[in-house]
């Protein structure tokens, strides 16, 4: 069906990649708000296909699926960016939590239980617990997202302040070194859901069916990870 002059069969391409837009959108849902409909990004991602299928004749000797991977994700970024994606509440909710999981853990010396946490926070345990799944949406972008298809770097064509400069943290080692102790102290559930996200690439449903819960109370985990760590790390 391909060949190094690009695609014979558009049609053909679409029918059998579009699990593979569907298997990315369902990745990177674990990431994003419940606000993001699931729907949308994978038309996002199918018109990243297209795009692909079109312009695959403009690259020599690239695999098709490893590029068509980085047209349908590109895609979904750019239907996110043009959108509100996480309202300010929520934004506001996620900070809230993260101060709370820090003062609660600075207290007591370990990782702080999800009733000492709402306890903190002076909410309820259901309403801490409905707080974690409404922010879900912390972390947006993968690394190999940073250039665009004419490979200008992602930080040349959007400014940061020196204080938060994205890249001078990937490249700063006491900052890894720091990531990697952090996400060790993770409670051992917690830790092994993000190696399940972010090394085997597993969604919602797989890691709910590993665990025997829920898709949202695996959201509700992770975005509680997530929020340990970015306390853990703040002075970074």
């Amino acid at each position: 069906m391909y060949n190094a002059s690009g695609l014979k069969d558009k049609d053909q391409c679409l029918r059998d990649f579009a699990p593979l837009v569907k298997r990315l959108a369902h990745q990177m849902m674990t990431k994003l708000p419940y606000s993001v409909q699931i729907d949308d990004i994978i038309q996002a991602g199918m018109i990243g296909l297209l795009d692909a299928a079109s312009r695959y004749d403009e690259i020599h000797g690239a695999q098709f699926e490893t590029y068509a991977t980085q047209r349908i994700r590109g895609a979904m970024l750019d239907e996110l960016r043009s959108a509100d994606w996480l309202p300010r509440s929520l934004r506001r909710d996620t900070r809230m939590i993260e101060q709370s999981i820090s003062r609660v853990q600075q207290k007591l010396g370990r990782p702080a239980s999800e009733s000492e946490i709402a306890d903190e926070m002076g909410v309820p345990l259901e309403e801490y617990q409905q707080k974690l799944q409404q922010s879900r949406g912390s972390q947006l972008m993968y690394y190999e997202d940073f250039q665009d298809e004419d490979h200008n770097d992602f930080f040349e064509r959007f400014e940061f302040s020196n204080d938060a400069d994205p890249l001078s943290l990937l490249q700063d080692e006491r900052f890894k070194t720091e990531l990697v102790s952090a996400i060790e102290r993770l409670p051992e559930r917690e830790k092994q859901l993000m190696g399940m996200i972010y090394e085997q690439e597993m969604n919602l449903r797989e890691i709910g069916e590993v665990f025997g819960v829920s898709e949202s109370r695996i959201s509700q985990l992770h975005s509680q990870a997530v929020a340990r760590l970015r306390g853990a790390l703040k002075g970074y």
